[in-house]
């Protein structure tokens, strides 16, 4: 056992947990933080995508004790009922979404592709989703959300 302290969503928290735990399951089991879904724990699928000090992680190939001292944003901390953000308007508004399981970390990956790639065409989004699995949808509206999303947000 040991004690971790990592700021997510803006708040610091400590726990004291065991080394293996994996940071999908400090978000979710300590901290009730139930957006991050866990959908294949092979690093795979990237439904568990968050923020780890501003880069996108798939947070089931991260131990939480290597987040020891580290930022952490999930789906919570992105958006509100009231004001969604853009990348989550966009997946609204163009449909890239049915059952949503996978949308929170497709939303997340989608705000760390808007930072690192100026110029989002659709030959550098799908290539960018690689590893970022949807079950649903044939990933066009996923697409058209992304590049929809990256213009609301650069505005």
């Amino acid at each position: 056992m040991r004690n971790v302290t990592i700021n997510v969503n803006g708040t610091s928290e400590t726990r004291e947990i065991e080394n293996r735990t994996l940071l999908v399951h400090f978000l979710r089991d300590h901290l009730k933080l139930t957006g991050t879904h866990v959908g294949c724990d092979t690093s795979q699928c990237g439904a568990c995508v968050v923020h780890l000090d501003g880069r996108s992680v798939k947070s089931c190939a991260v131990l939480a004790v290597q987040a020891d001292g580290a930022t952490v944003l999930t789906i919570e901390a992105i958006g509100t009922e009231e004001k969604l953000h853009p990348m989550q308007e966009a997946f609204r508004d163009h449909h890239g979404l049915q059952c949503g399981f996978c949308t929170a970390g497709m939303v997340m990956h989608a705000i760390d592709m808007v930072r690192h790639f100026p110029d989002l065409d659709e030959e550098t989004v799908r290539h960018q989703l690689d590893g970022n699995i949807c079950r649903c949808t044939g990933y066009q509206n996923i697409v058209t959300a992304i590049q929809a999303g990256a213009v609301a947000m650069r505005g």
